[in-house]
């Protein structure tokens, strides 16, 4: 069974840092591309940033470049997000998901997801 646990969400002050993690288990993680979504209230969920299945290859919301960075740990079955320079309209539930293959930018590309990581930027 495929299970994604998020973890290293928080209440930080603008300008501060957090590393959120995802582990995985239930197959084999180098198999799948991972992507970080994150959803504010009342707004649609909204894709962060995406690793390949290698690491080597990561994509980014505009919203996010230069701020975030996306990584990936294969022999520990983990993917990272350092996020750094947080903005209050960073707040959201933070989601790492999983698919097959290529990385995507779109929530419906992935069909598993773990269950959200809260994240809450003060001003």
């Amino acid at each position: 069974q495929v299970q994604l646990v998020e973890s290293g969400g928080g209440l930080v002050q603008a300008g501060n840092s957090l590393r959120l993690s995802c582990a995985a288990s239930g197959r084999t993680f180098s198999n799948y591309a991972v992507g970080w979504f994150r959803q504010a209230p009342g707004k649609e969920r909204e894709f962060v940033a995406g690793s390949t299945r290698s690491g080597e290859g990561t994509v980014y919301a505009d919203s996010v470049k230069g701020r975030f960075t996306i990584s990936r740990d294969n022999a520990k079955n983990t993917v990272y997000l350092q996020m750094n320079s947080l903005k209050p309209e960073d707040t959201a539930v933070y989601y790492c998901a999983e698919r097959v293959l290529r990385v995507a930018d779109t929530s419906n590309a992935y069909p598993y997801w773990g269950q959200g990581t809260q994240v809450t930027v003060s001003s």
